[in-house]
């Protein structure tokens, strides 16, 4: 991933997206949550960061959020396709507005959740213009 890319603007305004809602972001790595944090605050993302699945539903339970961004594979018992599976019984509303990370886009086991649940994904390592590109997008739906 590389913050080195120019800085894009993701709004219709002059200045960084505004969000009355923080985003979920989903992500057992504490590097790659550092990087994200920055970098989408410096985009002008509020965002709660949840280090593996069970603690991002106790969020979702007690909060509300913008959009979800999942890393697929997590320690635990829940991963990415577990909490796609809550969010359809209990958040539905948040499921058009979910985009998955992971490093392995090509599994067998990955590609058939993608398929199966239709959530966008960006496959690490990714420049972070690509990652705001594809949050942007999925934030509008």
């Amino acid at each position: 991933m590389r913050l080195d890319s120019p800085e894009i603007q993701h709004s219709s305004s002059s200045g960084p997206v505004r969000a009355e809602l923080p985003v979920l972001v989903v992500e057992d790595e504490a590097s790659v949550q550092s990087l994200l944090r920055s970098a989408l605050k410096k985009h002008g993302y509020e965002i709660r960061i949840a280090s593996s699945g069970a603690e991002a539903m106790e969020l979702l339970q007690h909060a509300d959020f913008r959009g979800v961004l999942c890393d697929m594979r997590m320690p635990g018992k829940v991963n990415g396709s577990d909490l796609h599976a809550w969010l359809c019984k209990h958040r539905p509303q948040l499921l058009s507005r979910m985009l998955f990370m992971t490093g392995d886009a090509t599994g067998e086991e990955v590609s058939a959740v993608l398929t199966r649940t239709g959530v966008p994904c960006i496959e690490k390592p990714f420049r972070m213009n690509e990652l705001l590109t594809m949050l942007h997008k999925v934030l509008q739906s």
